[in-house]
């Protein structure tokens, strides 16, 4: 079915919201938690793991729930219209630093880990609600195998402008202010405003099909879960997103600690993240050309290509030629972020499908709510192994590094996420349906 440039707008607007919020926790959480609340970097890293994992948690319980809501706005819809508000709320809490919690001088670190974790988990519950649902939409709105990825191209276009504000705001807004802590709660408030107006304009802007009685899923959630693991197809998929999401969490959570440290001058991660984000951008609209060309897969892998030489490069280089060979490098990085945008999110659709044809029952909330349970795992694995990585190194919040805590610096842009990507490589090269396969696939041929 093909879709109308404002249907696929209305539909992709969310994701400027949606990646804002990706963008703003992936290079700040651990960030904000450690120079600004003021918790140790390993403990920083074990409540954005905490919260990750609660995160995860949710997601296939708020796919299964979704599946099965019946309502005059549609099955998806009525959580983006209630969660708004939520949202917007947690987002403001969690960037409040909680001074109320000292007693007449720095609060308890336990204290604070627990406060960190609380905050995070009501974050991430409200993300949960309006993202996993919103997800759900894109395989109800046209099975169609190119117009997918042309849906998703408007979607991760409003994505990338979600992406750069996530990026580029945050210093600005709180630099804006006489001290941190009111710079965070203002950021807070102006990006939790902005993620709760996209998502109720995707509710208005988007309309669900009739579901029929044969949409609901009937089956229990541990049968519905069991069927969702044996895809495979989705499970090679799954796990590629997985990794890739793994070492870009390496990679956003220590941009500001590398311009920070290792060129001292914090500033220059704005206009890093700019570069790359805008150049990510241009290269949407062009990776959704391409993948008509030579297939989505290969354009999956290509962005893995890019990414990982970034991390080697970057590691082996940036440290001793400077500055502006790192601002280079993010601009060819920005090529590989722009081709991973499209290809992932245009391919589990045609995994989704695949299940239908083979069950006969539609269940793309469980499929989503694992897509995000599998890649949240390997966010919060990543945080928190940058905390730890990061202690062991000898980190001390805005103090001269050791050459221990630069070398581990070093190592969470370099090796470790160029090693992840690698694998990422090869894990998708198992996936099996490209274009001939899934059309066979539809029209029933073996």
């Amino acid at each position: 079915m093909a879709l109308t440039a404002r249907q696929k707008l209305g539909f992709g607007v969310f994701d400027l919201g949606g990646n804002l919020l990706f963008t703003a926790l992936g290079f700040w959480s651990l960030n904000y938690l450690t120079d600004t609340v003021g918790l140790a970097a390993a403990l920083a890293g074990v409540a954005v793991m905490i919260g990750k994992f609660w995160d995860a948690v949710t997601d296939p319980v708020m796919g299964y729930l979704s599946d099965r809501t019946n309502s005059r706005w549609g099955r998806r819809r009525p959580y983006l219209l209630f969660g708004a508000i939520p949202m917007f709320l947690t987002m403001v809490f969690f960037f409040t630093k909680p001074d109320y919690l000292a007693s007449g001088g720095a609060a308890n670190p336990v204290v604070l880990t627990i406060w960190a974790v609380i905050a995070l988990m009501l974050l991430n519950t409200a993300s949960t609600i309006i993202n996993i649902p919103y997800s759900s939409l894109t395989p109800e709105l046209t099975n169609d195998y190119h117009e997918r990825t042309s849906l998703n191209g408007y979607r991760f276009g409003c994505a990338v402008f979600g992406t750069i504000i996530g990026a580029a705001a945050v210093q600005p807004i709180v630099g804006a202010f006489p001290d941190r802590r009111t710079g965070f709660i203002a950021v807070g408030a102006i990006l939790g405003g902005i993620i709760a107006v996209t998502t109720l304009l995707t509710f208005f802007g988007t309309k669900e099909r009739a579901h029929t009685k044969e949409d609901f899923p009937t089956k229990g959630f541990f049968t519905t879960y069991k069927e969702v693991f044996a895809n495979k197809p989705y499970l090679i998929l799954l796990f590629t997103y997985a990794l890739h999401l793994c070492a870009l969490t390496f990679l956003q959570g220590i941009l500001v600690y590398y311009t920070k440290y290792i060129y001292n001058n914090e500033g220059l991660a704005t206009p890093a993240m700019v570069a790359l984000l805008l150049v990510a951008m241009v290269f949407i609209p062009i990776s959704v050309l391409v993948a008509k060309k030579i297939g989505k897969k290969l354009v999956y892998q290509i962005c893995f290509i890019i990414l990982g030489s970034v991390c080697l490069l970057v590691f082996f280089f940036g440290h001793t030629l400077g500055p502006n060979f790192f601002l280079g490098i993010m601009l060819y990085a920005g090529v590989g972020l722009g081709f991973s945008y499209v290809a992932p999110f245009a391919m589990v659709p045609d995994a989704v499908e695949y299940d239908a044809i083979k069950t006969g029952e539609r269940k793309e909330g469980a499929y989503y709510g694992v897509w995000t349970f599998i890649a949240k795992v390997g966010q919060s694995l990543s945080v928190f192994l940058s905390g730890i990585i990061l202690s062991a190194g000898g980190y001390i919040a805005d103090a001269i590094q050791s050459d221990g805590a630069i070398f581990a610096i070093r190592l969470l842009i370099g090796p470790i996420p160029a090693l992840i990507f690698a694998a990422a490589i090869v894990v998708v090269h198992l996936y099996p349906l490209d274009e001939k396969a899934y059309n066979k696939l539809v029209k029933g041929e073996s």
